[in-house]
């Protein structure tokens, strides 16, 4: 007899399977949240982007703000004391040679100046300064009458020795606006052109040496600073002015490095260039006139792009504060910032900083796209996943609905098996019992009419509880196997990792035992048979058995290093989170400096091209020391890779040059200064030259080749001495005769220091 039940089998056709439920339910919301992440981590990334760029931009801005009040400060400094010299009688305009030398001895000293003198109303002008190409400083005259102004070489005093030149050239034009004002000012930026050059046999012999291939310069830009000259009675003799080329602020321009491609540019309220971070020139000639580049005309492309915003947006004259906007130029999004800039008696100029977004966002869309990879490997994974999960679920719940269907149709005779989970298999004895209960029913049925209706309607109340409880368990195991499937994944990934390793590490030991007692073994044989045979000696010479002795004890030991950097491996991602703290402590000095020689070492050792490096110790009896031992220990390392990269250099300048010179080396000195301990670290080097010594601590100043130095280690240094420990840094040096580095650190903390940057 066969049942059917209607609709059945259309309903099927309309319905969605249990295992393409499970797969979608497990990717969609992997898709959705990875998506989500994604999507923020990309907006949050533009945004920091944003923040980053106009950070940057104000601290460029503000280093060039920085460096022009420095830069333009000195001159009006230079010019007050001039006149309280004249004031005082220490400088007479009587005496030109006096004054020249006195100008000479102040430009030596301040290296940013390129000339200072003074102007008369007459046109007489005396002064120094360094304009010339293949020379340092000369004196400079210019009096009426004589028709030409004179460059003189000098001494070692600044006395006049040669004559290099002549030409001709009128002040007045230039300072008449100075003259007239009789007061502290800075001239307009104007063109300077010396013409009819008369050269002497002095600048010939210049101009045929390596040093000078061009001795003249035929124009340049500057600015001057002038002071209004008064004699005793207080009548307006001149001005002292000190110029200052406009390449030097270009020359800075190009040393700011802040970003790969950005650039900066200072222009004047007309919108004439003062000076770039391009190596474009700010100057041109046109039918024998020399002029500056209007910033719109520039022959940079984007420098006339950012002008000519400008212009459009509004006139120069009415820019008063600092402005920001971004600009689409080249197909890039460009960061810019105006700001304007006020020196002292007049200067009035406009700094211009611009970043593009390629220099930022290169490292976000290469995250991005290892983020779009790693969300479709990880889809493909939760794919994978779902299709065994769900197959594993649904299997067993589809050979349920199949034998429920066999038994719909009339086949009673329906057995489950097993299917390994504790839920479907409590249904599946469930659905036996009761496929059991409807044979034994049926059977019943036919010996017994009587009792038909009221065992159909038991057993039918038995299979619609049956059913109801098939329902529940269903939405129960999905629920518990979705939970338990991950977890199980996780535990067993550990355990899978866990486990071989502590296998391989508890082995190796045993490994090394058995090698050890198979070599022993081997020499032992040997001892006992000293004479193989032929065909065994052969065999032991194919097998290289000295090697294999030498060199199997050091593979297991290898090994065994292997396995437990393994464990070391697994030990630190459950303790991932720890940070450690700095703390100060009481070290000893001699251990950081011994420890920080260790990690060096491969560096002082003698090489094929290098001889190595002696380190001399000079320790004395010094208390230990309150710090934090871990930046001390940097500046350590600072000081000494400092000292063997200079003896590296020179050992490989000598060898070149093919002169001897006593072996290198570093000598490490220590010794107690009342409540200091004073540490030195000197070399045998080839020493640093004067004018380099005052820039030493300089931020960003390096004197090694690119890629080789960043110009922030001996900076960092000096803070961690001076602002962290509150004590004292500083360098002597003879050029020839090697470099010595001093630190005194005190014994005991005073005061609690200030952070500072690490680098």
């Amino acid at each position: 007899m066969v049942f059917r039940i209607p609709g059945v089998a259309e309903r099927a056709s309309r319905k969605i399977g249990l295992r393409v439920v499970l797969v979608l339910t497990v990717v969609c919301q992997i898709l959705l949240a990875v998506s989500l992440v994604g999507y923020l981590s990309f907006r949050n990334g533009q945004k920091a982007v944003n923040d980053l760029a106009y950070q940057l931009v104000d601290k460029a801005n503000q280093q060039v703000d920085e460096h022009l009040d420095l830069y333009l400060s000195i001159p009006q400094q230079l010019n007050r004391l001039n006149a309280d010299a004249i004031a005082a009688g220490r400088l007479r305009i009587d005496q030109p040679e006096a004054a020249e030398k006195q100008f000479w001895s102040e430009a030596r000293v301040f290296d940013t100046i390129n000339y200072i003198g003074y102007v008369l109303k007459d046109g007489t002008q005396v002064g120094a300064g360094r304009y010339l190409n293949g020379t340092d400083l000369v004196v400079f005259e210019n009096l009426p009458g004589n028709g030409k102004a004179a460059d003189y070489l000098t001494d070692d005093q600044g006395t006049r020795t040669r004559l290099l030149q002549r030409y001709d050239y009128d002040p007045l034009p230039d300072y008449q606006d100075a003259l007239e004002a009789g007061e502290p000012s800075w001239s307009p930026v104007f063109v300077a052109e010396i013409k009819n050059t008369e050269t002497e046999m002095a600048a010939a012999t210049l101009q045929g040496s390596e040093a000078a291939a061009d001795l003249g310069i035929h124009y340049y830009a500057t600015a001057a600073a002038t002071y209004p000259l008064y004699d005793k009675a207080q009548n307006l003799r001149g001005i002292f002015n000190v110029d200052v080329l406009l390449t030097g602020i270009s020359r800075y321009l190009q040393s700011l490095q802040i970003s790969p491609s950005g650039q900066v540019f200072v222009m004047d309220r007309q919108g004439l260039l003062v000076g770039s971070s391009d190596h474009q020139p700010i100057l041109y000639r046109q039918d024998e006139v020399t002029q500056r580049y209007a910033a719109q005309d520039s022959p940079n492309p984007l420098i006339r792009a950012i002008a000519t915003t400008l212009q459009q947006a509004q006139p120069l004259e009415r820019i008063t504060t600092d402005q920001e906007f971004q600009l689409t130029w080249n197909g890039q999004r460009q960061f810019v910032q105006v700001a304007p800039w006020r020196g002292t008696d007049g200067l009035d100029w406009l700094v211009v900083i611009t970043l593009p977004e390629s220099d930022f966002m290169a490292q976000i869309d290469a995250n991005t796209r290892s983020t779009v990879l790693l969300c479709a490997l990880a889809l493909l994974v939760a794919a994978g996943i779902g299709i065994v999960t769900s197959r594993w679920i649904a299997q067993p719940v589809l050979q349920l609905s199949l034998a429920a269907e066999a038994i719909a149709q009339g086949n009673l005779q329906q057995h489950l098996t097993a299917s390994g989970i504790t839920e479907l298999d409590a249904l599946h004895q469930t659905f036996n019992r009761m496929a059991h209960q409807l044979r034994d029913s049926f059977t019943e049925l036919e010996t017994t009419n009587a009792e038909l209706e009221q065992r159909v309607d038991a057993r039918t109340a038995e299979l619609s509880y049956a059913l109801s409880d098939l329902q529940q368990a269903q939405s129960k195991l999905i629920h518990t196997e979705k939970m338990s499937s991950l977890g199980q994944l996780v535990a067993g990934v550990a355990h899978e990792i866990n486990n071989p390793v502590n296998f391989i590490h508890g082995n190796l030991t045993h490994t090394e035992h058995y090698a050890h007692t198979l070599l022993n073994l081997i020499d032992q044989y040997q001892r006992e048979h000293p004479h193989p045979t032929r065909r065994l000696q052969a065999a032991l010479d194919d097998a290289e058995l000295e090697f294999v002795r030498d060199d199997f004890p050091k593979l297991i030991t290898s090994m065994q290093v292997g396995a437990e950097r393994i464990r070391e491996i697994i030990r630190s991602l459950r303790n991932f989170s720890r940070l450690d703290e700095a703390e100060f402590k009481t070290v000893n000095i001699h251990e950081g400096l011994d420890s920080t020689l260790m990690i060096l070492q491969n560096r002082l050792k003698q090489t094929a091209s290098q001889s190595g490096i002696q380190v001399i110790k000079h320790y004395g009896d010094v208390p230990l020391v309150e710090c934090y031992p871990g930046q001390l220990n940097q500046v350590f390392m600072n000081l000494l890779a400092n000292a063997i990269d200079a003896l590296e250099t020179y050992q490989m300048q000598a060898t070149a040059a093919g002169h001897s010179k006593e072996p290198a080396a570093i000598t490490l000195s220590t010794e107690p200064d009342g409540a200091n301990v004073i540490i030195r670290v000197a070399d045998n080097g080839p020493g640093i030259p004067p004018h380099i010594l005052p820039k030493l601590f300089d931020p960003f100043f390096t004197t090694k080749p690119v890629g080789k130095g960043t110009g922030l280690g001996l900076s960092i240094s000096y803070q961690i001495v001076v602002e962290k420990h509150g004590g004292r840094m500083y360098c002597c040096s003879t050029a020839g005769e090697g470099t010595e580095f001093v630190i005194h650190i005190p014994q005991q903390r005073k005061s609690a220091p200030r952070a500072i940057a690490q680098g």
